[in-house]
């Protein structure tokens, strides 16, 4: 009996760690507030220090964790896009913070 609530115990756990996933518009936080359309990519990297964030099309802003930061980073300096730059993420979120696993720009 013992055996069968910790396995069920730990299938609890497993389905509420399940990660979540956001798409919406890559962007500095610095720079979260300006129309998003026309964002550039060296704005993004230029204001790189301030972190990054994806804002989602109910105008939702989460920011990214550390490792997302570095993520972002990396992708958007190999990035060829200038405008536009439309992200999908998975992770999950505390405090309004995704904890990302996951980061992938749009072609």
């Amino acid at each position: 009996m013992r055996y069968r609530i910790a396995a069920l115990a730990l299938s609890c756990c497993a389905f509420t760690a399940s990660a979540a996933e956001w798409s919406g518009t890559l962007v500095d936080v610095m720079c979260k507030g300006q129309d998003l359309a026309s964002h550039t990519r060296k704005c993004a990297l230029d204001c790189a220090k301030s972190g990054f964030a994806v804002v989602t099309s109910d105008g939702s802003f989460y920011k990214l964790d550390e490792a997302g930061n570095a993520k972002a980073l990396e992708m958007l300096n190999a990035s060829k896009k200038d405008k536009d730059l439309k992200a999908k993420v998975t992770g999950s979120l505390s405090d309004g913070v995704i904890q990302v696993e996951t980061l992938e720009l749009a072609p």
